[in-house]
């Protein structure tokens, strides 16, 4: 186990004065479907987001951080595992009841800051999987967060719109009666029990596509469920439960190096924030669930202020994918967005290849340590473990994606990544430089949630520096740069490459 080195005339006088010096903790907050445009931090007039804005105009903020993927499982697989997830199949989105997709032999950012030291917490959304495939939420349910490095963990084990609906700490689902277990399923309903099919006038949010299934807080999900009563959450408390778990977490561990996850559950689906962030906005209850996020980080923030630790805590924030307004409830998001941009001007969201679906927000906060900086350096959350790793002198497995850019995220280098391959649904492009290349995929322009998917057909190649909005392929105009953008792509998922993509005119 190799500790973080303290150099210097510094460390000679701590140990000098008896002071004990203590590596920085880290937090990682990661939101959900929260797109580039959804903070005012990158020029947003529509939405205040104060909180999440002091974290970008007081730290290091990125205008080229990048997720690996446009949907939620396989953006958190590459944060966890230091790996592209298009190397697993089994990254995709799951189902409430799927099995752990990192195999508890695999290297991971939790474990290697263990290794280091540190004590490691999960809280907040999952959506890795949890136990073996066959779960029985009656039990302790393994394996999961905490058998891939985390001490401790609470937990949703997917997303808010599916089942179950309840939250799971070190395994164990909380507030569950023996006498009325839990019973999940994914292929058929139990008998007798309501769905938004069945029981419409239970509903107090209607479905749009997608979410018919079990009733839960007067809310349809996706799957089916039933028991479990006394441990149901309630969708309007998710935000005050978790912040509850963050402060009590900050609290125990105050005196101890520790890495903080902190999955946010703004503002994916179904947006039902508390009644006090009802109406904070015109654009209905995805614009004030954004607010409760920025509410969130506000009361993290100032609970380390409180402990006494804000700085000596570097603080990570960013989302797992793009925005989406219709995500399958009748919540009002399309109709009421008005002049709000959530992409920030950027093409599609959400379950697209173009960059909106993997342009995210991306900033780095470390109070006294990092002077404000606003950076274009190409980022994504997978190079956080490498650069966590040079902090703290650890050597990383070979086989491992994840770059070191430990000065560019403490803003000591407007330099980091070359190239880039993001991920949306099983669908590949490449970014290098200014430059991104969209393959020719087969299938439909939009999906149900009307979102942009990239699916041309032909050969897409933009200049983001110039386009920032991708309006003009410019394929045809650069044949050189086109040559070498497949090439450099082609060399580097040979092998992974999957079966949508066209014929011809590859390779």
């Amino acid at each position: 186990m190799k500790n973080l080195l303290v150099i210097g005339a510094a460390a000679i006088a701590a140990g000098c004065t008896g002071v004990k010096e203590q590596k920085p903790n880290v937090i990682v907050i990661l939101a959900d479907d929260l797109g580039f445009g959804d903070v005012s931090a990158y020029g947003s007039k529509t939405i205040s987001t104060p909180n999440i804005d002091s974290l970008a105009n007081g730290g290091v903020c990125f205008t080229n951080g990048y997720a690996t993927s446009a949907t939620s499982t396989p953006s958190r697989y590459a944060l966890m595992t230091g790996m592209y997830p298009w190397k697993n199949k089994e990254a995709k989105i799951l189902p409430g009841d799927a099995p752990l997709i990192i195999n508890e032999n695999q290297y991971t950012l939790p474990k290697m800051m263990q290794s280091a030291g540190y004590a490691t917490g999960a809280i907040g959304k999952w959506h890795l999987g949890m136990g073996n495939g066959n779960v029985d939420w009656n039990k302790t349910v393994r394996p999961g967060a905490n058998e891939i490095g985390f001490q401790y963990s609470c937990l949703i084990a997917a997303t808010n719109d599916r089942v179950p609906t309840v939250y799971v700490e070190n395994g164990n689902v909380v507030g569950l009666d023996p006498s009325d277990p839990i019973s999940v399923d994914y292929n058929k309903n139990f008998d007798g029990e309501p769905t938004a099919l069945s029981n419409p006038e239970m509903l107090k949010m209607q479905w749009a596509h997608g979410h018919n299934n079990s009733i839960v807080n007067g809310i349809p999900r996706i799957g089916y469920m039933k028991g479990g009563k006394s441990a149901l959450w309630k969708d309007e408390d998710m935000a005050d439960y978790f912040v509850g778990k963050v402060k009590t977490y900050i609290t125990e561990h105050k005196d101890e190096p520790f890495f903080l996850y902190y999955g946010l559950h703004e503002p994916h689906v179904p947006r039902a924030p508390h009644q006090r962030f009802v109406g904070k906005t015109t654009m209905g209850p995805r614009g004030d669930a954004i607010v409760e996020a920025d509410w969130c980080v506000g009361e993290l923030l100032s609970h380390l202020e409180k402990e006494g630790i804000l700085e000596n805590t570097i603080i990570i924030f960013s989302s797992d994918n793009g925005p989406v307004l219709n995500d399958g409830y009748k919540d009002g998001a399309p109709e009421m967005v008005g002049e709000h941009k959530p992409a920030g001007g950027l093409r599609g969201g959400k379950y697209s290849l173009f960059d909106g679906g993997t342009h995210v927000p991306f900033f780095v906060y470390w109070k006294g340590h990092i002077k404000p900086l606003k950076s274009g350096a190409l980022i994504c959350h997978i190079d956080i473990m490498a650069s966590l790793a040079e902090m703290l002198h650890i050597d990383l497995p070979d086989n491992l994606d994840s770059e070191n850019h430990l000065d560019a995220l403490l803003g000591k280098s407007d330099v980091a990544r070359k190239d880039l391959v993001v991920e949306a649904q099983g669908r590949l492009a490449y970014r290098n430089g200014d430059w991104v290349m969209l393959p020719p995929y087969k299938g439909s322009e939009r999906n149900l949630t009307g979102n942009e998917l990239g699916n041309l057909g032909e050969y897409g190649l933009y200049n983001l520096k110039l386009d920032f909005s991708q309006d003009n392929n410019v394929a045809a105009d650069n044949p050189e740069i086109m040559d070498s953008m497949q090439s450099n792509f082609f060399e580097i998922v040979d092998g992974y490459y999957n079966e949508n993509v066209e014929e011809e005119p590859l390779k």
